[in-house]
């Protein structure tokens, strides 16, 4: 088996997966976190491992960036690999003052100037939602280890580096941060009828112009990354 993307055979891939953009972040998971690690991919550089957490196997991929990225590799590891839950971690810019660096963002929804649904021929505008599932466990995990957390929804921008800022538009309709992958995750999972949550760690402040240092994001990513494996360990 395998695709132009991901060289893993049937088996290899768990059915809870962890999805960084970084595919070194993936790596970073799988050897300070995981137990009798496997690496199932490395094509392209998008590795992906496969190891266990708390006695539960756990998958963890690199995705790149962007909603046609993640949406190529979510795609492949759910119809292609069996893949039931997905869990997206990475970091996100803040578009409210309350939020701090560090702090985590859970996304229970995730708007989008992307025209990733288009291909759903919907007679509307589509809401990309997460499993309530897994965002009530991954609630508990902070909660039960006292980190700071928001949930809400975020927006999944196409654009890094907009000619026109529109965060401020945004911000007016509650959206509480933004990051690049979540929407296409989301569409994904929902038309396969499987599981997915976007957990992300503030790395800057677009309202503070704050921006976390090298070694603030290594803890900080740390506490994310806590709670996404505490989830995934449940599953």
């Amino acid at each position: 088996m395998g695709t132009p993307h991901n060289s893993a055979a049937p088996g290899d891939i768990a059915k809870t997966v962890l999805l960084p953009g970084d595919p070194l972040r993936a790596q970073f998971i799988a050897e300070n976190f995981l137990s009798d690690v496997k690496r199932f991919n490395e094509v392209r550089n998008m590795f992906g491992f496969t190891g266990k957490y708390d006695g539960k196997e756990v998958s963890v991929m690199g995705t790149g960036m962007g909603c046609p990225s993640i949406g190529i590799y979510t795609y492949e590891l759910i119809h292609f690999y069996g893949v039931q839950n997905l869990i997206r971690i990475g970091s996100c810019g803040a578009m409210h003052e309350d939020l701090k660096l560090g702090d985590i963002v859970m996304a229970a929804s995730a708007s989008t100037d992307s025209n990733y649904a288009h291909q759903y021929h919907l007679p509307g505008t589509y809401s990309a939602g997460a499993s309530f599932e897994l965002l009530e466990k991954a609630v508990a995990s902070a909660r039960k280890n006292g980190f700071r957390f928001t949930v809400g929804n975020v927006l999944s921008s196409d654009i890094f580096y907009n000619d026109t800022p529109e965060w401020e538009t945004w911000r007016k309709m509650g959206v509480l941060a933004a990051e690049m992958e979540s929407y296409a995750l989301y569409c994904n999972a929902a038309r396969a009828g499987v599981k997915a949550l976007g957990i992300f760690t503030v790395s800057d402040s677009m309202v503070s112009k704050e921006e976390m240092d090298a070694e603030s994001r290594q803890t900080s990513f740390t506490n994310m990354m806590k709670v996404a494996l505490e989830t995934a360990a449940l599953l």
